[in-house]
């Protein structure tokens, strides 16, 4: 069941995805070759708890750590680990605080040093397949006119979205009704209205859409080995324009 939150619940989850966005910024400040993804895990937790909140992934069925660290061909739930980033790594970062009870949930790809012009594109139309959908994450469309727009910008510009994989609602629980794909389906989706909170996550692969699971049992990669890129901001439904919960840059 979708839920409506209330105006208290809004202040809450505004708090969750101040804090959401912040620990994205230390990470992103952070980031750097030699760096491992483990100790950005760790900065990243600190963070979080400093602010009076919870990793929102930390132990969640079972997941280690408090970001998602998906490095190059990894397209999300990389585990931290002792791997140290190399200049001309793309690093995907997802992350979520939890703050009395309400879920900010977000995500971004980072650049380790140079990089080639190829992944920076990657990163760069990643982001803006999530600002197309946006463009309709208003009261009165449908979730399916949110997933057309990212689809299309994806594939008109060469890529491909994942299909196995969603965005979702969010809220007192980190996932939540309804699912929100990156690709039209068969489905419509229900209709947006004021109140609902969404975590819309465009995940965009170079090649093919096609993926593989590693035995961890967590982390997606392509199976083509090309580079993924993922982007991801909690967002308000509003009676207007739809607000940020986690902000962005």
């Amino acid at each position: 069941m979708v839920t409506i939150k209330s105006n208290h619940e809004i202040e809450l989850m505004k708090e969750a995805g101040r804090i959401t966005f912040e620990t994205l910024e230390l990470i992103r400040r952070a980031v750097r070759p030699g760096i491992t993804t483990l100790e950005l895990d760790r900065m990243a937790e600190k963070y979080i708890r400093s602010q009076g909140a919870t990793p929102s992934f930390k132990n969640y069925s079972g997941f280690p750590g408090s970001i998602c660290a998906s490095v190059n061909e990894k397209i999300i739930h990389g585990f931290p680990s002792e791997y140290k980033l190399k200049e001309g790594d793309i690093l995907s970062v997802d992350t979520g605080a939890c703050y009395k009870g309400y879920h900010g949930d977000a995500a971004r790809t980072f650049a380790v040093g140079k990089i080639s012009p190829e992944a920076q594109r990657l990163i760069d139309v990643t982001r803006e397949c999530f600002f197309e959908g946006i463009k309709f994450a208003r009261e009165g469309y449908r979730i399916s006119d949110i997933s057309r727009a990212i689809q299309n910008h994806a594939e008109s510009n060469g890529y491909s979205v994942l299909r196995e994989y969603c965005g979702h609602g969010v809220g007192h629980n980190l996932h939540e009704e309804p699912e929100i794909p990156n690709y039209v389906g068969t489905v419509r989706g229900v209709r947006l209205v004021r109140g609902m909170t969404l975590a819309i996550e465009p995940m965009v692969n170079m090649g093919s859409k096609e993926i593989e699971t590693l035995d961890d049992g967590w982390t997606v990669v392509t199976k083509d080995g090309k580079l993924a890129a993922h982007y991801e901001n909690s967002v308000l439904i509003t009676s207007g324009d739809p607000f940020l919960l986690t902000r962005y840059k």
